[in-house]
C-alpha cells in the first residue's frame, strides 16, 4: 500500500476540508438567522470568483487589491440581494423562500455563462512558487493560503458570535425572532447582515478554488458538495459546520485513495460524501452537533 500517497491525500483533505467548513458556516449562518437553506450558496462562490478574475484580468490589479475589492462587492451583493429579493418574503412559508433561492441559483448560473462564457478561465499567476514541501509532502501554495484564510474566518466567526454586539443579536434572532424584536433587535438588519457575511465568506472560498482549478460554472457545484458537511455537523451548528467540513474533506480524499488502490471504480471521490449524507440522515438526522427538535402532535 502506498502510504506516502495516503498521507498526501489526507493532508490535502484536511486543507480542503477547512475550506468546506468555511462554506458550510455560510449555510449555517443563513439558516440560523432565517431558518432558510440557501440553495444559491454555490453561486455565491461562482459570482465572487468571476468578480475577482474580472478585476485582475481587466484592470491588471495586484491580487490583494482585486481580492479586497471583491469582498466589498460581495458585501453589497449580499445586502442588495436580501433587501430587494428576499426581504419581501419575510413571513411567507419557508418553502417559498427556498424555491426563490433555487431560482436565484439558476439565474446566476445563466448570467455568469452569458457574461463570461462556458469555458474555464485561469487566474493570473499569483505566487512565485506554486508548491511547498512540508515533511516530504508537496502542498500547493494556494492551499496553504486557503488554510490560513479559513482559520482566520473561523476565528472571526468565534469572536463575532461570542463578543460582538451584532453577533449576539444574530444569536438572539436565531433563538427566537419575536423575543429578539421585543429586545429592540432589528430582525431585518440581522437577515441582511447574515446574507452579506455569507456572500463574502463564500466568495473567499470561490476565489481560492478558482485560483487552483480556474473559474467556471463548475464552481457552483461546491454548494451541493458542501451540503453533506452541513448535515453531518448539524444544520444549526457553526462548530458542526467546521467539523463536518474537515470530515468530508478527509473522507473524499481517503475514498479517492481506496478507489485508486483497490476498487478502481473511478467515482468514489465524488459520491462518498453523499453516501455519508444518506447514512447520517438515517441514523442521526440532526447531525453531530445539531439541535434536536421534537414536535408532539
Amino acid at each position: 500500500m502506498n502510504w506516502e500517497l495516503l498521507f498526501q491525500l489526507t493532508l490535502n483533505g484536511l486543507i480542503v476540508g477547512a475550506l468546506y467548513g468555511v462554506v458550510a458556516m455560510s449555510f449555517v449562518l443563513i439558516y440560523k438567522a432565517s431558518q432558510v437553506v440557501n440553495f444559491a450558496q454555490g453561486e455565491f462562490l461562482l459570482v465572487g470568483a468571476w468578480a475577482c478574475w474580472w478585476l485582475l484580468t481587466t484592470f491588471q490589479l495586484p491580487f490583494i487589491a482585486g481580492f479586497l475589492l471583491t469582498l466589498v462587492f460581495m458585501t453589497l451583493f449580499g445586502l442588495i440581494l436580501q433587501v430587494v429579493v428576499l426581504r419581501p418574503l419575510i413571513g411567507e412559508p419557508v418553502i417559498s423562500v427556498i424555491m426563490v433561492t433555487i431560482g436565484l441559483s439558476i439565474f446566476f448560473q445563466a448570467l455568469m455563462k452569458w457574461l463570461f462564457g462556458v469555458f474555464a478561465q485561469p487566474f493570473p499567476p499569483i505566487f512565485e512558487t506554486n508548491k511547498v514541501n512540508i515533511a516530504g509532502l508537496e502542498v500547493q501554495t494556494v492551499y496553504l493560503l486557503s488554510l490560513a484564510i479559513s482559520l482566520v474566518i473561523m476565528g472571526g466567526f468565534a469572536w463575532f458570535f461570542t463578543v460582538s454586539k451584532h453577533g449576539l443579536a444574530m444569536r438572539a434572532t436565531a433563538f427566537d425572532q419575536q423575543v429578539a424584536q421585543s429586545l429592540g433587535i432589528s430582525v431585518r438588519q440581522v437577515f441582511a447582515m447574515s446574507w452579506a457575511i455569507s456572500a463574502v465568506v463564500s466568495s473567499v472560498a470561490g476565489v481560492v478554488v478558482g485560483v487552483v482549478n480556474g473559474v467556471s460554472s463548475a464552481l457552483s457545484f461546491y454548494g451541493i458538495k458542501v451540503f453533506p458537511a452541513v448535515i453531518l455537523g448539524g444544520l444549526d451548528s457553526v462548530v458542526g459546520a467546521v467539523v463536518g467540513g474537515l470530515i468530508i474533506g478527509v473522507l473524499e480524499n481517503v475514498a479517492h485513495f481506496v478507489d485508486s488502490e483497490f476498487l478502481n471504480w473511478g467515482n468514489m471521490f465524488q459520491i462518498a460524501p453523499f453516501y455519508v449524507l444518506i447514512i447520517i440522515l438515517m441514523i442521526k438526522p440532526y447531525g453531530l452537533f445539531g439541535t434536536k427538535n421534537i414536535e408532539r402532535v
